[in-house]
């Protein structure tokens, strides 16, 4: 089946979740997660695949952003479980209006229809994009990459065998077969088809799909984010923020890769954070974090002197770019430059210094005293994500039930004219 003759079967598949109550689809998705366990060695067996095929090919940070066992799958069925559990919008008024001659307008939020989403090598993101398409009334369209499409496919199959389970039609959530760029191509131009597309990757995914896209688009996940230690910060605090933003994770977009210090404590500082993230990380057996410093900071600790484009590059990988700001004015300027807008952190004691902070720093999420590894669909009490939106329009950040919805206008009257 080409491409485009399954975007067609799936939008055809529409009317089956568009009408369907809350009941029907919690009882679709609870099927749909048992469903999911009940398949792991199939999806294990597909991951062991992909993994043998990507290894020696990506790094080992993206090995293990591939790699499933069984914590990870049942994580990821609890993930389509609590989305079970969230509220359903659809139908809400939104807001009413009675017109001075009778006409009652109601503003009604709706599914948007048809949602698509090209991905990489994040398997989990296969089911939570069809937990929330599900739930908020949407057939969706998966398209991953290469590296994880063998178990993005295993985990699709356990998905539409639990929706026909429960006596639903399994075509509302599909994969792309095809891997190609071509493939990608046709999602981004399936207009008619594709209500919106959302790409969820690196930046050169995200880009290819904003500059070619002609189906509506959402700028997703490219992740530079700063954490700013001030003048007035509590340094323990500091160093317990940037350990978790920078090594819980470093392969994931909410990772940190930018650390800016207060001239002020850099003297003071910076030795605690090499100590920290490099230092005590090899005592420990651990991948030690490589800081790329600016002159500033290159003149007080030991490291690798950061490049033209350090500062301008999400490395997902154990490696931190590290300079000293003369201000906090300073740091928010650097921000402003050479973030992506999508999660970025001041630690200060200083109240006046965190309101300016999150009101200059124009991005999805802006932290006082908090690790940017909190930008998550599941952490924000979404259930889980299709993505975080570093734009404005329509959708901002973590991208949920209500960022998969639009709304109509329904105006009621009694034979009122114009």
């Amino acid at each position: 089946m080409t491409t485009i003759e399954l975007l067609q079967k799936t939008r055809a598949a529409r009317a089956g979740i568009a009408n369907a109550g809350a009941e029907e689809k919690n009882a679709l998705l609870l099927a749909m997660a048992e469903s999911l366990q009940a398949h792991c060695a199939d999806i294990l067996a597909a991951n062991a695949e992909d993994m043998a095929a990507a290894r020696g090919h990506i790094t080992e940070v993206m090995l293990d952003r591939l790699r499933l066992d069984e914590n990870r799958i049942a994580a990821m069925a609890d993930g389509i479980r609590d989305t079970v559990k969230l509220p359903d919008h659809t139908g809400r008024v939104l807001s009413e209006v009675v017109r001075p001659n009778g006409i009652v307008i109601d503003k009604v939020q709706v599914p948007l229809g048809f949602v698509a989403i090209i991905y990489e090598s994040r398997p989990n993101v296969t089911s939570d994009a069809a937990a929330l398409a599900i739930k908020s009334g949407n057939v969706c369209m998966l398209r991953s990459g290469k590296e994880a499409f063998r178990s993005a496919r295993a985990i699709v199959t356990a998905l539409k065998a639990g929706i026909e389970k429960a006596g639903g039609n399994g075509d509302i959530v599909n994969i792309v077969e095809d891997t190609s760029h071509a493939s990608a191509q046709e999602l981004m131009t399936a207009n008619g088809l594709v209500d919106l597309l959302i790409p969820r990757g690196g930046a050169g995914l995200i880009r290819a799909c904003v500059e070619n896209a002609t189906v509506p688009c959402i700028e997703t996940g490219t992740g530079i984010c700063h954490v700013y230690v001030d003048r007035d910060a509590d340094l323990q605090k500091a160093l317990a923020i940037i350990v978790n933003a920078k090594t819980s994770r470093p392969s994931v977009c909410n990772a940190e890769e930018v650390c800016l210090v207060h001239r002020d404590i850099a003297e003071q500082f910076l030795p605690q954070l090499k100590k920290a993230l490099v230092e005590d990380r090899q005592a420990a057996g651990l991948a030690p974090v490589e800081l790329r410093l600016d002159p500033a900071a290159a003149k007080i600790i030991d490291g690798t002197a950061a490049g033209a484009r350090d500062f301008d590059t999400e490395f997902l990988d154990y490696i931190l770019a590290v300079g000293v700001a003369d201000s906090l004015d300073a740091a928010i300027a650097h921000i402003a430059a050479h973030s992506t807008h999508h999660s970025d952190c001041i630690v200060t004691e200083d109240a006046a210094a965190a309101k300016k902070f999150t009101e200059l720093v124009d991005s999805a999420a802006v932290y006082v005293n908090v690790s940017t590894r909190f930008t998550d669909g599941g952490e924000f009490g979404l259930g889980c994500e299709m993505g975080i939106s570093t734009q404005k329009l329509h959708a901002r950040g973590p991208m949920g039930l209500d960022e998969l919805s639009t709304y109509k206008y329904v105006i009621r009257g009694d034979g009122q004219v114009r």
